[in-house]
């Protein structure tokens, strides 16, 4: 099921990462992303973070981040969706 938080992480990783739209929109839930990713290294991930903070207004506290949550796509998606205290 694809909803606005979905759709917008989507959009989030096409423009951080320059993915492009196609690879955007076929990552699964269990796409895996660092590590998997060769545009997601750990420069990369500053940036992703801090994009995700702005554009979902959200707070990420350092003992947060951890290979947990930038696992796959669907991790990160659980991740923020925690954060914004969706279901």
């Amino acid at each position: 099921m694809t909803d606005q938080t979905d759709t917008d992480l989507r959009s989030l990783l096409n423009d951080v990462l320059g993915l492009g739209p196609t690879r955007a929109a076929a990552l699964m839930p269990d796409s895996g992303l660092f590590g998997a990713l060769p545009e997601l290294d750990s420069m990369a991930v500053a940036g992703l973070l801090t994009e995700i903070e702005d554009r979902f207004d959200v707070v990420i506290e350092d003992d947060e981040v951890d290979g947990d949550m930038l696992g796959t796509f669907g991790d990160l998606l659980a991740f923020i969706r925690a954060k914004r205290g969706e279901a």
